[in-house]
């Protein structure tokens, strides 16, 4: 096991990736989305932190996080999340089927600048159309893309044409 330490910033931005276990496609269905977006609910309510962006695709997801000032545990919060999931899912289906959801651990990057969060959010939008699952990251179900679409900071068509230069690194 490696000696990786954990970068832990009071008021931090970070950039996530979250795995299932043995890559299972859990997240193709559209009913354990939403037991997702109920758990980042349930838990941003009892440890307050920004969303800031997010894609949800079959085996993983990619998101930013902002969290308070003052606030540096995005451990717990991580923990709550998969244990909340888990739970919702364990109720709905077989609950053997809901102990092995998650890939222990995470994969946790602070973000240092402004060029370094814009390419890692051009790398969370682009991420559906790397994986092959759609032709454009405009019709991605299960991304925060056309929220900001609509807030001018992509055009609609952003991605069709070949892989975004800043979105071109691999972080799974």
């Amino acid at each position: 096991m490696s000696d990786y330490r954990r970068v832990y910033i009071p008021g931090g931005c970070y950039f996530f990736t979250v795995v299932t276990y043995c890559r299972q496609a859990i997240f193709a269905d559209g009913r354990d989305v939403a037991r997702l977006r109920q758990a980042f609910k349930t838990v941003k309510a009892k440890r307050p932190f920004e969303l800031t962006a997010a894609v949800v695709l079959p085996d993983h997801l990619h998101c930013f996080w902002q969290l308070p000032e003052g606030d540096a545990n995005y451990s717990v919060r991580w923990q709550m999340i998969k244990t909340d999931f888990s739970r919702r899912m364990a109720a709905e289906v077989k609950a053997d089927a809901a102990k092995t959801v998650w890939k222990p651990r995470f994969f946790e990057h602070c973000i240092r600048d402004e060029a370094d969060f814009q390419r890692h959010l051009d790398y969370i939008h682009y991420n559906p159309v790397k994986h092959g699952l759609t032709d454009s990251p405009a019709n991605w179900p299960h991304s925060s893309f056309r929220r900001f679409v609509a807030g001018g900071e992509y055009p609609l068509h952003w991605g069709n044409a070949g892989v975004p230069a800043s979105a071109d690194f691999d972080r799974e």
